[in-house]
């Protein structure tokens, strides 16, 4: 696993811990996901304009982890985590 990959998930784990994420979780249903190149591509350029750090940085560990799972072609869990994406984008989920 690359640092990045590791940073992103040991901070996605404490924000996960943390008091302020302390709410439920969005479990609104989302339209199906394609895990795609394209799709990823325009994911990051929309994580990279989240203005609230605790969603971006939740935001780019999925989709840190979809990119690992689209590269080892495993395509379901590449969309899973794809989906969580899109859910910390505001006005998406």
């Amino acid at each position: 696993m690359s640092r990045t990959t590791m940073t992103l998930a040991a901070l996605g784990f404490v924000l996960a811990l943390s008091p302020a994420r302390a709410q439920a979780p969005n479990t609104t249903p989302l339209p199906p996901t394609t895990c795609s190149a394209a799709e990823l591509a325009k994911m990051n350029a929309e994580t990279a304009r989240i203005t609230d750090a605790d969603r971006k940085a939740a935001a780019m560990k999925e989709m840190t982890l979809a990119t690992d799972m689209m590269a080892k072609g495993d395509m379901n869990a590449c969309a899973g985590h794809l989906g969580n994406a899109i859910r910390m984008i505001p006005g998406r989920s």
